[in-house]
């Protein structure tokens, strides 16, 4: 009985170092990816259904969704694209809950944890805290788009792919100008009866849109 119980206990002793290094492996060891080398068509619906989870406040659905999108987009390892969800869920969150630029801001340390983390698996270079003060600006531009000059949040958007991708502004404004028009319509429906089943259809047609035009100007 003594020899069987410690060979259980070896067995599940070695189990637990498999899965203690596999989990090690996940979150430690170095991933490359080009960033550029996402599926539009994917990232483009997953951007819808986040929007709804946001805006219906559903933390937990958002953070399960953005690590999917990171898996997605950036091809990051399973475990470690839910880390790196929660400093993006983080963020959305803080902002959203915010009145003014100070509470926005405080959203920014974990939008910097979050492109952090993208910065170290990808292939291009980037600032990571101008990229996440962009992130940060064409939220506040949305938030406060009424003190804005139209094609304010077009461009904020642009400048924020920008950094990330690599590409000239210019070449992602209709990325940005078809993203604020689908943003539009959510914020315009939501004071004036709600957003209906067609009008997250259209949403969706302009993210589409959107992240098709992107995935062009940045190959």
């Amino acid at each position: 009985m003594p020899r069987f119980l410690l060979s259980k206990r070896a067995i599940l002793l070695s189990l637990l170092a498999v899965l203690l290094l596999a989990a090690a492996l996940d979150l430690y060891y170095p991933v490359s990816t080009d960033l550029r080398a996402f599926d539009a068509g994917e990232v483009a619906h997953l951007d819808t259904i986040m929007w709804r989870s946001y805006y219906d406040r559903q933390p937990v659905r958002l953070f399960f969704q953005l690590a999917e999108l990171l898996r997605v987009q950036f091809n990051l390892p399973w475990l470690r694209s839910y880390l790196v969800a929660y400093h993006a869920a983080k963020a959305a969150f803080v902002f959203k809950d915010g009145r003014n630029r100070t509470d926005y801001e405080k959203a920014l340390p974990d939008l910097i944890r979050y492109y952090n983390a993208i910065r170290k698996v990808s292939l291009t270079p980037f600032d990571v805290e101008q990229e996440a003060k962009l992130e940060l600006e064409w939220w506040i531009v949305h938030r406060q788009r009424e003190q804005h000059a139209p094609g304010g949040l077009d461009h904020a958007l642009a400048e924020a792919a920008a950094e990330l991708y690599r590409v000239p502004a210019e070449k992602l404004m209709e990325y940005g100008r078809l993203r604020t028009e689908a943003m539009n319509i959510r914020d315009h429906k939501a004071v004036s009866g709600g957003v209906t089943e067609e009008d997250w259809k259209r949403i969706e047609e302009l993210l589409q849109g959107s992240w098709h035009a992107l995935w062009q100007a940045v190959q």
